[in-house]
């Protein structure tokens, strides 16, 4: 079958569409983005009128575009920017009214379960106990486990762009502020890292978003244009190494840099934050990259359960836990 997901992130509305059928590895066949930052039109806790605006047209083209693609399901879901805003069922609701489209919120626990899903699958069960981290615009999700299903599935309101409003507003950001962002981390992560430690040791640990693709890429790992597979590791060092020179520089020009997209620039300072508390904090020495994360994991979950009745309006029970025939 042809599958669209339509993914609306903190930065980005990412459209992919896939080949993909049961036991099959879903085939990309069409990627589409548009640059709305979201969470920039959040004021006051609602999403503005004009980023609500922008919203419903990049949902219908998206929805036009898998249209023309020839997507049978579309798969339409909402990650930390409409999660945080107060107004999320109103913006929803027109979402729906005016595009069909019935675009519903993930949950922080869920994104993380769905990225580790993908991460189980692409490294299979030989990887043992596997730590997924993965860096979003809003927030930062984490989960631990042996199985497809997680035993510690959490989501913290650590993501780039977040930290980078709220605590670095300088191009480049201060020695000042940069202190304290870590120092804010730090204290954040302590006690994740100690309930994650409790579940027991990792085996592999692995790194999903665009963030850490980035990171891994300026710190010497396979360049931009290597195909998906390539293998792509981020150690300490080098995201030690990496950090020392791109706080020094401005978004103009971190976005020259191999792997570094312009409309993410502005906020890889505190992404490498993140990544660099979380992995010192969790002990973590290398980091592999992986190339499939959240839209991947709804994908393989919705491959999972063809042939389960859905209910109306809506493909699939994204927020099931075990999807069956009963939850469906």
């Amino acid at each position: 079958m042809r599958l669209g997901v339509l993914d609306v992130g903190s930065n980005t509305v990412h459209l992919l569409v896939v080949h993909a059928q049961p036991g099959g590895h879903p085939d990309p066949m069409r990627s589409e983005k548009t640059q709305l930052r979201l969470a920039e039109h959040i004021d006051a806790g609602r999403l503005t009128r004009a980023g609500a605006d922008r919203l419903v047209r990049a949902v219908a083209r998206a929805k036009a575009t898998a249209a023309i693609a020839g997507c049978e399901e579309l798969i339409a879901f909402a990650t930390s920017a409409l999660r945080d805003a107060d107004n999320s069922a109103a913006v929803l609701s027109r979402v729906r009214s005016e595009t069909g489209v019935d675009l519903q919120v993930l949950s922080g626990e869920d994104e993380a379960r769905y990225t580790f899903l993908a991460v189980r699958r692409w490294y299979g069960w030989s990887a043992g106990r596997l730590l997924v981290l993965d860096i979003g615009g809003g927030s930062l999700e984490l989960a631990a486990g042996r199985d497809e299903d997680p035993e510690v599935s959490l989501s913290l309101p650590l993501g780039a762009g977040r930290l980078t409003r709220q605590w670095l507003t300088g191009d480049p950001p201060t020695r000042g502020d940069v202190q304290a962002l870590t120092d804010h981390l730090e204290a954040a992560l302590a006690p994740v890292a100690q309930q994650i430690r409790q579940t027991g040791p990792y085996e592999l640990a692995v790194g999903t978003s665009k963030t850490f693709r980035s990171l891994a890429r300026l710190a010497a790992a396979a360049p931009a244009g290597s195909e998906p597979r390539a293998r792509r590791t981020l150690t300490d060092v080098g995201l030690r190494q990496t950090f020392s020179f791109i706080s020094r520089m401005a978004s103009p020009d971190l976005a020259t840099l191999d792997g570094v997209s312009p409309g993410r620039a502005h906020q890889l300072v505190a992404g490498a934050l993140v990544a660099g508390v979380a992995m010192r904090t969790l002990e973590i020495s290398d980091l592999l990259i992986c190339p499939w994360a959240l839209r991947e994991g709804v994908i393989l979950r919705r491959l999972d359960t063809l042939g389960v009745p859905a209910p109306s309006q809506r493909p699939w029970p994204l927020t099931d836990r075990h999807p069956d025939a009963s939850a469906a």
